[in-house]
């Protein structure tokens, strides 16, 4: 059995989908290639190590979102003879590039500010010029604004890979905000506040890293959904005309999407056309109003004395 969407409504579904993915990552490679551009400069000019620092972190994003792109494209490619189950386990893998992309940017950047700390020579480090704590506010804003429009589209798509993206981009915002502290301590006469900047922007790295990497492990290992996804996919089963009850209902993740193994009972008495109809009833359902619900697969026993 299997729930079939009108193929117009679906082929205008995936074009939108196409034109969603392509406008989030022009505007993410392109936002972060000006924006390092901007922050590389005013690192350098503005003797800055900690805009350095952020401005690093901004051309990972540009990577990033390549890899975001890549991975969204290739998990929406259609079944085959060798993938049966379909390709959504690529965006697990694009997840998990990023995570690695993040750690190992987050720990640079954090070994470069922990040498001037531990370096002592406070004394003969710049000062930062007024340029590096402007590119730290225009990156604040930019990248928040970032943030809350690639996941308010990864949402709609349902992508794991463009919300890590997304949660790249606040980790940037974050490291900003790390900058910008640092530069301002600095400019007020604490000149070693630029170089403590760069380990707190290491610190925010490595837990968005963190994050994104055990998110995109837990849904390459089936696991299985939270309980309250679980009871409210149970009682919209319960719900169907002929259901007496859920024996057994199984839950797994597979990239963005989720599998379901499912036994119903009905009345043992029903015929076996009758039973089919019902099964079926539930599958077209489950399809149609669980978005994220590749297929479910169903078994019919029949009902005990205690579930009538």
């Amino acid at each position: 059995m299997k729930y079939k969407k009108n193929q117009q409504n679906k082929q205008a579904d995936n074009i939108n989908e196409n034109i969603v993915i392509r406008h989030l990552s022009i505007v993410g490679i392109a936002g972060n290639i000006i924006l390092s551009a901007f922050k590389l400069f005013a690192g350098i000019v503005g003797k800055s190590g900690a805009m350095l620092s952020d401005a690093v972190h901004s051309l990972s994003d540009v990577f990033a979102t390549l890899i975001a792109f890549i991975g969204v494209q290739m998990s929406r490619k259609s079944a085959d003879t060798e993938h049966p189950y379909g390709h959504e386990r690529i965006e697990c893998v694009a997840s998990m590039v990023l995570g690695i992309i993040l750690f190992i940017t987050g720990c640079g950047i954090g070994w470069t500010g922990m040498k001037s700390v531990f370096a002592g020579n406070y004394e003969e480090l710049s000062i930062p010029h007024g340029i590096a704590l402007v590119a730290a506010i225009v990156s604040i804003i930019t990248k928040e604004g970032m943030y809350w429009y690639t996941r308010h589209y990864a949402k709609l798509l349902h992508s794991e890979a463009f919300m890590a993206d997304a949660w790249h981009h606040r980790s940037d915002a974050f490291s900003s905000i790390g900058s910008f502290i640092g530069i301002a301590g600095a400019m007020l006469g604490f000149p070693i506040m630029d170089s403590v900047a760069s380990i707190i922007i290491c610190l925010f790295i490595l837990k968005v890293a963190y994050d994104i990497l055990k998110n995109a492990l837990e849904n390459m290992l089936d696991t299985s959904c939270d309980k309250e996804y679980e009871k409210k996919l149970c009682d919209f089963i319960l719900g169907h005309e002929g259901v007496l009850n859920v024996d057994l209902l199984n839950t797994r993740k597979f990239g963005n999407k989720v599998y379901v193994d499912l036994e119903i009972a009905v009345d043992g008495n029903s015929s076996l056309r009758d039973a089919h109809a019902i099964a079926e009833k539930v599958h077209d359902g489950v399809e149609r109003e669980f978005f994220d619900v590749k297929h479910i697969m169903i078994h019919v026993n029949p009902a005990q004395e205690t579930d009538r």
